[in-house]
């Protein structure tokens, strides 16, 4: 009889760690996958709009492509910019973020002399800060004849 207790005990013990473990990789694998929104352009390329992994969603680079119409207006960088901005929350929307998670940003423009005007407007969208660890390149060509590009790591 005691052998039989023994081993009752034993499977319940078993099967509750087995059910702990699933039940958390299923939590954890919930938050891990790509993140795709109608209200952000769609790739145009093989990537995903963004990826999670754990606590970090990876934005992919983001251009001023317009969701609704599939249409960019490169005429003006500062109408670029806040295309690009714009697309970069909803994504965060998507992935259940907001601007203040944003922890990285890497900027590529085709001419530093937007630096200006692009920096004024990126800095509006984080208000007073903390703003996130930047970085601002000069790349000679980006896709589609855009003039910006951004993209981003956000931390829940």
């Amino acid at each position: 009889m005691k052998n039989l207790v023994f081993y009752a005990i034993l499977a319940i013990a078993v099967f509750a760690l087995v059910w702990i473990t699933l039940s958390a990789r299923d939590r954890n694998d919930s938050h891990n996958g790509p993140v795709t929104t109608k209200d952000a352009p769609q790739p145009i390329g093989p990537y995903s709009q963004a990826v999670i992994r754990g606590n970090a969603l990876f934005v992919s680079g983001q251009v001023a492509i317009d969701p609704e119409t599939g249409n960019a207006d490169t005429a003006d960088i500062t109408v670029e910019t806040k295309r690009v901005m714009e697309n970069i929350k909803a994504i965060l929307l998507a992935a259940e973020m907001e601007m203040k998670d944003i922890s990285q940003v890497r900027i590529y423009l085709t001419d530093l002399n937007n630096f200006k005007t692009v920096n004024e407007i990126y800095g509006s969208y984080f208000g007073d800060g903390p703003y996130p660890a930047r970085e601002t390149v000069e790349v000679s060509a980006l896709p589609k004849g855009m003039h910006i590009e951004i993209s981003c790591t956000a931390i829940r």
